[in-house]
C-alpha cells in the first residue's frame, strides 16, 4: 500500500475526536504598553486656559499652543536672563514671566484632540529645556502631536544634523534655535562659556545652517533679545546675515526675572524698541537692507533709508509691532504684564495705540 501525504490525514469520523481534545484559547492576553512619550508636559498658562485645562480668564487668546518639555530639575545651560538656567533661583514653573503648570501628557492630548481646532489654534510650539533625555522626549512628543494635524514648531538647543532630520521626519515644519545675542562676544558673556555653559556661537550657527538644509529657507528661525548690551548696528546687521542664510529672526524685548543674574537690568527703552521693530519689519519683508540704515557713532539707529511717506504707511499699518514669531504666533504678554507697556502686540494696535507708537518712535537715542 502506497501512502501519500493525503492518506496520513484523519478521515471525517476522526475529526470530532481531534477537535474535542484540542484546546484553542480564544482569550487574548492584554498587555499595557506604556506610551513612549513623556508622562508629563508643561503648558503655558494661557494655553492651558484656552484648552480648558485650567479655569481662568485671558485678555487675548493665544493662537499658538505653547508647550515646554518637563524635567524635574533646571536646564543644563546657564543663560543669564533665563529663569530655567542652572544657577537660577527662580521658580521652576516659569519661563520669562509666564507660568507653565505641569499636566499629564495624556490629559493634555485629550483636550488638544477635543477642543484644539475649535479654539482657533493655528500652531503648536514645543520648547525644549536642556537635559540628558531632552532629544528623546522631544522626538516622541512630536510623533504624538502630529496626529492633531496642527503645524508644529520646536524651539531648542542645537541638535545634530541627523537629529534635526529625524525631527523633520517626525512631523515638525519649523525649528527655532535661539542665538539671543548678535555677537560672539556677547553670546559668550550672557549664555556661553563665561557663564559656565557649554553653548558656543559656532555650534549654534552650524545647527541653524543644518536646519535650513533640512527644512528649507524661511522655515528656520532664531531669536534675538533687545536690551542685553548690544548696539542697534550689531543687532540689525546680524539679523540681515540670518535672513541671507535663510533664517527668520524673531525679536523680543529683554524682561528682568527675579532669581536670575540680570534681574536688576532694566528693559530696553520703548522708543529704541519701536525703531528696532520697524527696522526688523523692513528687513524681513525685503523693503530694504541693513546696509541702508544709518547709525550714530555709538551704533544707535538714526534712519531707515526709506522715504517719510513709506515710513508713515509702515507705522500706521501697525504690523511691525505685532509679535514676530512663527506663522500663527501671537504670544500674549511674554515680555510684559497686562496693563503695562506692550512691547509686542498680540493683536492689531488700535488708532490710539498707533498715535502713541508714532510718538515713541520719535524718541531720542539712549
Amino acid at each position: 500500500m502506497i501512502m501519500n501525504a493525503y492518506s496520513r490525514l484523519p478521515n471525517d469520523d476522526a475529526l470530532p475526536h481531534l477537535i474535542k481534545h484540542t484546546h484553542v484559547s480564544s482569550e487574548r492576553k492584554v498587555v499595557n504598553v506604556k506610551p513612549q512619550y513623556p508622562e508629563k508636559v508643561r503648558v503655558s498658562l494661557g494655553s492651558a486656559i484656552l484648552l480648558d485645562l485650567i479655569i481662568g480668564k485671558i485678555d487675548v487668546a493665544p493662537t499658538t499652543l505653547y508647550l515646554l518639555t518637563y524635567h524635574p530639575g533646571k536646564c543644563r545651560a546657564n543663560c543669564s536672563f533665563c529663569s530655567q538656567a542652572r544657577s537660577s533661583t527662580s521658580r521652576s514653573d516659569r519661563l520669562s514671566r509666564v507660568a507653565w503648570p505641569v499636566f499629564s501628557t495624556n490629559r493634555f492630548l485629550t483636550q488638544l484632540n477635543a477642543v484644539g481646532k475649535t479654539k482657533g489654534v493655528q500652531r503648536i510650539c514645543l520648547q525644549a529645556l536642556n537635559y540628558p533625555a531632552v532629544y528623546e522626549d522631544t522626538l516622541n512628543l512630536i510623533r504624538e502631536l502630529r496626529k492633531s494635524n496642527i503645524p508644529i514648531s520646536i524651539s531648542c538647543q542645537p541638535f545634530t544634523a541627523n537629529q534635526i532630520y529625524q525631527l523633520v521626519d517626525a512631523g515638525i515644519d519649523r525649528i527655532g534655535i535661539p542665538l539671543d545675542l548678535p555677537t560672539e562676544a556677547l553670546f559668550n558673556k550672557i549664555k556661553g562659556n563665561l557663564t559656565g555653559s557649554h553653548y558656543t556661537w559656532k555650534t549654534h550657527l552650524a545647527a541653524l545652517s543644518a536646519a535650513v538644509q533640512h527644512l528649507g529657507k524661511g522655515n528656520v528661525s532664531t531669536h534675538f533679545i533687545a536690551g542685553l548690551g548690544e548696539t542697534d548696528y550689531d543687532l540689525l546687521h546680524t539679523m540681515q546675515q540670518m535672513l541671507d542664510l535663510g533664517v527668520y529672526p524673531s525679536l523680543f524685548a529683554f524682561t528682568p526675572i527675579p532669581g536670575t543674574p540680570l534681574n536688576t537690568r532694566p528693559q530696553p527703552p520703548i522708543s529704541r524698541y519701536r525703531r528696532l521693530q520697524i527696522a526688523h519689519y523692513l528687513l524681513v519683508n525685503s523693503k530694504t537692507r541693513s546696509e541702508h540704515f544709518t547709525f550714530n557713532p555709538k551704533g544707535c539707529l538714526l534712519s531707515f533709508g526709506i522715504d517719510t511717506t513709506c515710513l508713515t504707511t509702515v507705522i500706521q499699518s501697525g504690523i511691525p509691532f505685532h509679535t514676530s514669531g512663527c506663522p500663527g504666533c501671537n504670544r500674549p504678554y511674554y515680555n510684559e504684564r497686562p496693563g503695562g507697556i506692550l512691547y509686542n502686540f498680540p493683536r492689531k494696535p488700535n488708532m490710539q495705540e498707533i498715535i502713541k507708537i508714532e510718538k515713541q518712535v520719535r524718541g531720542e537715542c539712549p
